[in-house]
């Protein structure tokens, strides 16, 4: 898609394990270095680990292709088989067709095979990858074809390619055997981040163009602490980031543009997993696998903040000029707004006061009036000279003046407590 914008015949960060493209660190140079031992001395088993994506395979097919000019392979990458399933697997990629003999048959025919060679002088490999997935009855079996053997030497080179699983796979005590027999034992470790910026040119040159485009030195410690060294994930990453340049129409990767792309990408959790190591009480403070990931990781998000802290400060000094241009008038004095405040404040107090003393003194004139009422239900006149009066003439009506009906909230408040 962008090929013809960066000027490449090929896309330069592609996940085939294409050994053209192989970059030959450190790691790699030694363990091809010791897997071309071990196949010119002869040696019985070869063993070669790392983690996933450091380039096992890549780096079996170049060993395949440039190396190995007299010697017959068969190359196993399937390895969830049976034995018998696995024997007739190894014939047929050594070219031996066989016709659904029984597993003595294939043994036999896998001999005859080995020493047919021998005799013209080329010697067999047999290459099992993903042997970590081989069971304990597999291994045994793959052991057994070791002794195919003749007076001088192995008919048979087998090397078994695996993850970090396939050491504690061997480590059983039932193979014990075959572990005796593991004469050449290396390990791929991720690229440092001195090599980074090398294996992306590398990279980059092998695609035809190694000036496609330019990384600064920033970006490039942040690829390595996102990926932590992994040329799987470093391919990813890049061919992500080359997208996002051919979008921009730029031809050069910022630090910022590593932890944009990362971030969209969710790296950290789309590409590895959260690792939980058992820890020895009296180990101590060791420092475990998953606490350097765990690290890792922290530190990547760490160098991102900074790098997002570092972008708003200078945004925040750009404005700062424009800033003191315009800057605001200066807020008047709020002190005569302050003894405003105050006044009504004394002045509403004083009112409150008032209004207390007021109902004071009519709660005070309320109970003078109910004790008079009370006073005058108490006056009772005798029955005799009650009945007098009536016989003789109508008694005096002692007109009582009745207290004028109050006013008001007054009214309501004397009637309503009789």
């Amino acid at each position: 898609m962008y090929e013809s914008f960066f000027n490449l015949e090929h896309k330069p960060f592609e996940l085939v394990p294409n050994p053209s493209f192989l970059y030959m660190s450190q790691a790699h140079r030694k363990a091809l270095n010791y897997l071309t031992y071990g196949i010119r001395q002869q040696s019985g088993f070869i063993l070669l680990t790392g983690e996933v994506g450091t380039g096992k395979t890549t780096l079996i097919r170049r060993l395949i292709n440039s190396q190995l000019t007299d010697v017959t392979l068969s190359k196993i990458f399937n390895t969830k088989v049976e034995a018998q399933q696995l024997l007739e697997m190894i014939l047929e990629d050594f070219g031996v067709r066989p016709s659904g003999k029984d597993k003595p048959s294939l043994l036999r025919e896998l001999n005859d095979f080995l020493i047919s060679q021998y005799a013209k002088g080329r010697q067999c490999v047999l290459i099992i990858d993903e042997a970590q997935n081989l069971t304990h009855e597999l291994l045994e079996e793959v052991r057994l074809l070791s002794n195919l053997e003749n007076d001088y030497q192995k008919l048979l080179r087998i090397i078994l390619v695996g993850q970090p699983e396939l050491k504690q796979l061997l480590a059983a005590p039932e193979l014990l055997q075959l572990r005796q027999r593991i004469q050449v034992s290396c390990h791929i470790h991720p690229l440092p981040a001195t090599e980074m910026e090398g294996y992306i040119t590398h990279r980059l040159e092998s695609a035809g163009n190694r000036n496609a485009v330019s990384f600064s030195s920033e970006a490039y410690d942040a690829i390595s602490q996102y990926t932590r060294g992994v040329p799987r994930l470093i391919n990813i990453l890049c061919d992500y980031l080359l997208l996002d340049a051919f979008a921009r129409e730029s031809h050069e990767i910022t630090v910022d543009a590593v932890h944009e792309v990362a971030g969209d990408l969710n790296f950290d959790n789309q590409y590895w997993n959260p690792v939980v190591d058992p820890v020895d009480a009296d180990s101590g403070p060791a420092e475990t696998l998953g606490q350097r990931h765990s690290a890792g990781r922290a530190t990547a998000k760490i160098t991102s903040l900074l790098k997002n802290l570092n972008g708003r400060l200078k945004c925040i000094e750009d404005a700062l000029p424009r800033l003191e241009s315009s800057r605001q008038p200066v807020m008047p004095d709020q002190s005569a707004l302050h003894g405003q405040l105050t006044l009504f404040q004394e002045s509403l107090q004083a009112r409150l006061d008032e209004m207390n003393r007021n109902v004071s003194h009519i709660a005070g004139e309320v109970d003078a009036l109910k004790e008079r009422l009370e006073r005058h239900d108490d006056v009772v006149v005798p029955p005799a000279e009650f009945e007098c009066q009536t016989a003789s003439a109508p008694p005096e009506t002692t007109e009582v003046k009745a207290e004028p009906p109050a006013k008001g909230w007054m009214k309501r408040l004397i009637f309503g407590a009789l």
